[in-house]
């Protein structure tokens, strides 16, 4: 008997998406550009990427199909906006991080894959991207500074790589670590913050059909602003879950104390799932701003992913899941 596939809940027609006619316009334009369509999103100076970073050299990767099941039900972020407004402390505090984000190399890229797992490695980003199956995704991003927007992501899902690193019976999170390098990233000198920047998810999250691991965004290799050559999408979340620029990626049977959990536990836990109704110590968490158009919309429970994820939490109710 064959496999029933259910649509998605939150799996909207593409015509309620971007309109096809002129995203598809935009990706043929973009094809027939060649290696310009692979850089990132120029900084303010106007500076191009260095021909030997990753975006130069997998741009011939995009753009990659986009998955239907995976739709938004606002409209997209203009590049513009969300390629200059951007979380990203190794670079500051601030959000016009473009221009300094720039001067990290990535290439070469190496990405460590350890702990228990049957062999662990390191392995180039190009290599590795090129082992997956890349496609494209839109998907909602939710800030735990009450601010979001959406954005067309490309990657493979973080099941991929679970597959790929063949994790041991024993591992039950997934830790991930980012750069460490303050001759290049200013905000690294400031020696307050716990560097290198850590994340961590469950193995039962890493599974889920919605983490995502990004390597590119509107049809291109990831700029360097958004975490280039690779960084987390979890759209259940609030940001602070998706680290950018991930050198190692350990699996452990101890659960990963998080950069923000670290500086502030009372404000900031493991768990991070978008809830209206649970505030920040010092802001509420009910609406959002939505860049570009300014609006303030509600929020959603678990960024409207809930019938996905919230089976994920079962049994958790007394644990702070929510911040």
């Amino acid at each position: 008997m064959p496999a029933i596939h259910r649509r998605p809940r939150w799996a909207l027609a593409e015509s309620q998406s971007t309109p096809e006619a002129a995203f598809e316009g935009r990706r043929a334009l973009l094809k027939g550009l060649g290696v310009v369509a692979g850089a990132a999103v120029l900084p303010p100076s106007g500076r191009a990427q260095d021909g030997g970073d990753a975006a130069a050299r997998t741009a011939g990767l995009y753009p990659a199909s986009r998955n239907a099941a995976y739709t938004i039900d606002r409209p997209l972020t203009p590049e513009e906006v969300s390629s200059a407004y951007n979380n990203f402390y190794e670079f500051g505090s601030h959000k016009q991080i473009a221009r300094a984000a720039q001067a990290l190399a990535t290439h070469p890229w190496d990405i460590a894959i350890d702990g228990l797992v049957e062999k662990p490695l390191t392995i180039g980003f190009e290599d590795l991207v090129r082992k997956m199956p890349l496609e494209e995704r839109l998907y909602r991003h939710r800030c735990v500074e009450a601010w979001s927007m959406t954005v067309p992501w490309t990657g493979f899902p973080l099941s991929a790589l679970l597959a790929f690193a063949k994790p041991t019976s024993a591992a039950r999170y997934v830790r991930f670590e980012t750069f460490n390098d303050p001759g290049v990233a200013g905000g690294q000198k400031q020696v307050w913050y716990p560097w290198p920047y850590v994340e961590g998810v469950t193995m039962e999250e890493a599974a889920n059909d919605l983490a995502f691991l990004v390597t590119g965004a509107y049809s291109k290799p990831l700029a360097k602003q958004f975490g280039a050559p690779l960084r987390l999408a979890l759209p259940w979340k609030y940001g602070f879950k998706s680290i950018k620029s991930i050198r190692r990626i350990t699996f452990t049977d101890e659960q990963p104390v998080s950069f923000w959990e670290e500086i502030a536990a009372g404000e900031y836990g493991f768990w991070a799932n978008v809830n209206p109704e649970v505030p920040h110590p010092r802001w509420s968490q009910a609406e959002e701003r939505v860049l570009h158009t300014g609006e303030t919309v509600p929020t959603q429970l678990f960024n409207g992913y809930g019938p996905e994820v919230a089976a994920l939490y079962a049994g958790r109710e007394d644990e702070a899941l929510y911040r």
